[in-house]
């Protein structure tokens, strides 16, 4: 469960000593994402506090002028402030400059301009969730990651500083040990900075085709990669012997860091956490625990070597990544105080651990989990770990007796059948050729927006889903049938490669959009070059044959002079290790026919729990659905982005459908304010104080749940004196 490497106690000891002790750190800017290198999202700032929040007011308004409302664009940055300067980014990736204290434009820079015109096709709209920054003197410089690349940008001008990397940007397929060229790999997460060491994760395709997520260091100078450390082990390190097959590392993918670092810049260690290994929901070629997907990692900053790790899920085969980078916090604990490190889950859990040695603060124990399954090939682990303490902040498995009780009464026994018939009794159920119900759901419990943490207080707020997944699996035929037609070879190659987001029957799922009629707005060639090139959460598909492409598109956009064709693929024998025998139909929440949650109210919670007890301190409902008439109380909704602390009482959140921002006493969890935003927000704010003034920023990007998306900054304020 937890593995430290001989001396590394000693030389995070001794780090101690060379760097020193430090005062009390400040919080009341904003210079990095989430605040702080110790991602706890607090502010000191105390203007703005739980008698006077209520006349809060929009101090300024920034529009991007980029919103796309046909691809449901979003942004879920959360911006950074240095020096009366916000940095931030847009639905279409550009890094905008303004002035912190009236939203005036310094500057934007478009990352397309950057580009050559024949690589410009291939340039992916992510989404970032923020930028990072470091400065010596006049030299200062904004990173961040927009499609492929790293951009190293000019703060104060908004120019590619040419001498980093290749004119002022870095090739994230680069510099990972074997070849990618043609997978996705991005990073929705910045990097984080300690001296003159830039420290990168990525975001990778979660299918079988999908690049190692290595973490990388840079000189943050000159571009340069200085260390790399392997989350899927090569032979001879640690770590390697928790995968069956001893090639694994030559092609398997995932365990990758995308939801960004901590540092604990005093003992030079950087902390994050890795995804699940790739292919997400399926493991029988990549049998055993699967270090170091799932897992806390504690690193060297300066080398990269590992000082201590823990892995919350063996043999992920239910896509649980750690959703967020840990918090770095202190718990008392026996009368002393301990420096820990706490990371929130999908499952519900909170671990918290002792930052130099990795001790667990509470207990965890390894318990029996159920190992049937009916995928052939798969073997799952016989026991998960879990937390003494705390307590699991929401419920960790869907029963009959919580079917939603609004529903109509001939939709609840829809409901009632479509429940029986699948897996339900236990949260780590192998998903199933019947379908399981994924609960707490593939979005969590906990999502990438983290948990807050107040260190006057101890107590860690935690906002949740409460929604359930269906997940079933389907076999696939990977093998070429005899005289295959194109539609023939275009709908096997479409279950492989695109089933799982858009469903077998096309119509998509949650974010994924339908492709019934999409060949009213795709030509082949351009569709051609979509496959290529991605959109958005769509990855590229540039591993696929030009017949293959060719093939998918005769089936899906119905080209009918091409599907009878033969299908000829020359390099047919080739990729085997990359197939796998199952997909999944889909990503699909648990719904009723009217497209309401099969599971009962709330939908979004949020929670406060002590860490120096392990005690649920408050609980409320986050949010209201407005698409739900039933019920007297608020339904809670699914939300995505976290909230900040304030030294003057306060929690403030977006995150909803409803598109409100609220402020709620951090003590007792009572509502104080809310406002309706733009649009939804789904991002995280910033919080931060210019000549006297405190201000709250939250960006207003829309885009997720079908709702409409946006393109503004809005800052709130009290009025001026």
């Amino acid at each position: 469960m937890r593995k430290i490497p001989a001396g590394s106690i000693l030389m995070a000891a001794l780090a101690i000593l060379a760097f020193g002790c430090t005062q009390k750190k400040d919080y009341k800017s904003w210079p990095q994402y989430k605040g702080s290198n110790e991602n706890i999202h607090y502010s000191s700032l105390n203007e703005v506090d739980t008698g006077n929040v209520k006349q809060l007011q929009v101090a300024w308004t920034y529009h991007t002028r980029d919103a796309d409302s046909v691809n449901h664009s979003q942004i879920q940055c959360n911006p950074i402030v240095i020096d009366g300067v916000m940095y931030g980014t847009t639905p279409k990736m550009k890094l905008f400059a303004i002035d912190a204290a009236t939203g005036q434009e310094k500057w934007q820079f478009n990352p397309f301009d950057s580009l050559a015109k024949d690589k410009r096709m291939f340039f992916i709209m992510n989404n970032s969730r923020g930028v990072a920054y470091w400065g010596d003197g006049d030299d200062k410089r904004v990173f961040y990651a927009a499609g492929p690349y790293l951009y190293c940008i000019n703060a104060t001008t908004g120019k590619t500083v040419n001498s980093f990397g290749d004119k002022g940007k870095l090739d994230l397929h680069d510099g990972l040990g074997r070849d990618v060229a043609d997978l996705f790999v991005t990073a929705s997460s910045p990097p984080i900075v300690y001296g003159d060491i830039m420290i990168m994760g990525t975001r990778v395709d979660e299918g079988s085709h999908a690049a190692p997520g290595h973490i990388r260091a840079y000189n943050v100078r000159t571009g340069k990669q200085l260390w790399i450390f392997h989350t899927i082990p090569h032979p001879g390190e640690p770590g390697y012997e928790t995968w069956e097959d001893p090639n694994a590392y030559k092609f398997i993918g995932g365990a990758n860091v995308w939801s960004g670092f901590s540092l604990d810049e005093k003992r030079g260690i950087v902390y994050g956490c890795t995804g699940s290994a790739s292919y997400d929901w399926y493991g029988g070629n990549r049998l055993g625990n699967n270090l170091y997907a799932d897992c806390l990692l504690a690193l060297d900053a300066k080398t990269g070597k590992l000082i201590w790790h823990f892995q919350d899920i063996h043999h992920d085969v239910w896509d649980k990544d750690i959703p967020s980078a840990p918090a770095l916090v202190t718990i008392k604990k026996n009368g002393k105080d301990i420096e820990a490190v706490a990371i929130t889950t999908k499952t519900g859990f909170i671990f918290t651990f002792d930052r130099l040695t990795g001790k667990p603060v509470y207990d965890i124990v390894e318990k029996p989990v159920p190992t049937h399954t009916d995928l052939a090939g798969e073997k799952l682990s016989k026991t998960q770990p879990y937390p003494t303490l705390p307590a699991p902040f929401m419920s960790q498995r869907f029963k009959e007796s919580d079917i939603n009780p609004y529903l109509p009464d001939s939709s609840k026994q829809q409901v009632l059948k479509a429940f029986r018939s699948y897996k339900t009794d236990h949260m780590f159920n192998s998903i199933s050729l019947q379908g399981t119900v994924v609960y707490p759901g593939l979005d969590g419990g906990a999502e990438w927006g983290g948990p807050s943490y107040d260190p006057e207080s101890g107590i860690l707020y935690v906002n949740a889903n409460q929604m359930a997944w269906i997940i079933q699996a389907i076999p696939l035929n990977n093998k070429e049938a005899a005289n295959e037609t194109n539609l023939q070879a275009g709908q096997r190659l479409f279950k492989a490669n695109c089933m799982t987001c858009h469903g077998a029957d096309r119509k998509g799922s949650g974010t994924f959009p339908s492709l019934i009629n999409i060949e009213r707005k795709y030509k082949p060639a351009s569709f051609d070059t979509l496959l290529q090139a991605g959109r958005r959460m769509m990855p590229a598909f540039r591993q696929l044959k030009p017949v293959e492409r060719a093939a998918i598109a005769s089936y899906i956009l119905n080209i009918s002079a091409e599907q009878p064709k033969p299908f000829i693929n020359a390099d047919s024998h080739k990729d085997d290790v990359f197939k796998v025998p199952y997909a999944i139909v889909g990503y699909n929440k648990f719904l009723s026919k009217e497209g309401y949650p099969a599971i009962a109210p709330p939908w979004g919670t949020l929670n406060a729990i002590n860490l120096n007890t392990g005690k649920l301190v408050w609980k409320t409902t986050l949010g209201n659905d407005p698409e739900f008439p039933h019920g007297k109380e608020d339904s809670g909704t699914e939300n995505y982005g976290a909230s900040v602390i304030t030294k003057g009482g306060l929690l403030f959140i977006a995150a909803t459908k409803d598109g409100k921002f609220r402020a709620f006493n951090k003590k007792t969890g009572k509502l104080l304010w809310e406002v309706t935003l733009p649009a939804p927000a789904y991002a995280t704010p910033s919080v931060y104080e210019l000549n006297g003034k405190q201000y709250i920023v939250i960006a207003c990007g829309g885009g997720k749940m079908n709702t409409r998306s946006g393109d503004s900054y809005v800052a709130f304020a009290l009025p001026s004196k």
